[in-house]
């Protein structure tokens, strides 16, 4: 699954994707614990245009045809086993995919301590950070969709993240992975064209491998969601933000 994820500050992403500067007074800043729920970045070609657009929305997808006045709970995943089939993103799947960037993500093991004052083993979750090894922007495989509010009108953007079976070492940490596309699948994975699920599952079952990435443990930190900073992503035992470490 993905939980947790580091979002690049707007000025990256304009730069990164040659979206030009866009005319937005109070531009949004790198985050180094976006969690479900919050407003993020996401990628997208409009219905009405062929135009690579930076928008935001919601990390938590509400399809159109929710009626119920509050968002779904667990909605900021999408199983792309289900994907194509399961009503919560089956039209998401087909018609409206985005791309979500990112800086890295946290994935959290299942370990085993000793407690030092009793011995007794206790069972505990150790947060990890995962980056590209070229310690760049990616995106993963997102999901998105428009929703009005039944009572209010109020409209709202959302989208998830795809997520499959984790392997090689990344599965040793977790069993389930962020679809992180390779850039030579952004323009098909965008196109509104594309609606087959299957070859639609094609793009996305053409993630980048385990060897694509580096990971490391990290402090607890992590686990309160008002935490923000370079330092969530240190790794565990030191003090300095890793932008270098491999």
């Amino acid at each position: 699954m993905c939980g947790r994820f580091v979002s690049p500050e707007e000025r990256a992403l304009e730069q990164a994707f040659d979206l030009g500067r866009r005319d937005n007074p109070n531009p949004f800043a790198r985050r180094y614990n976006v969690c479900p729920t919050d407003t993020i970045p996401f990628l997208r070609i409009p219905s009405n245009s062929d135009t690579l657009e930076l928008a935001t929305g919601r990390w938590g997808m509400v399809p159109y045809w929710w009626r119920d006045a509050k968002p779904p709970k667990t909605s900021f995943n999408a199983r792309l086993e289900e994907a194509a089939d399961k009503p919560m993103w089956r039209d998401a799947f087909a018609r409206s995919r985005c791309l979500i960037p990112a800086e890295g993500w946290y994935e959290w093991q299942a370990v085993e301590r000793v407690d030092p004052s009793t011995g007794e083993i206790q069972k505990a979750r150790q947060p990890y950070f995962i980056r590209g090894s070229d310690a760049g922007i990616f995106c993963f495989a997102g999901l998105a969709a428009y929703w009005k509010d039944p009572k209010t009108g109020e409209p709202l953007r959302s989208c998830a993240i795809l997520t499959a079976k984790a392997e090689g070492a990344l599965a040793q940490i977790h069993d389930r992975v962020p679809v992180v596309l390779p850039q030579s699948a952004y323009a098909q994975w965008l196109d509104r064209r594309t609606t087959d699920p299957a070859k639609a599952r094609a793009l996305a079952g053409a993630a980048l491998p385990p060897s694509s990435f580096t990971q490391w443990a990290v402090r607890l930190l992590v686990n309160n969601a008002k935490s923000d900073g370079p330092e969530l992503i240190a790794p565990l035992g030191t003090e300095t933000n890793p932008t270098s470490a491999g």
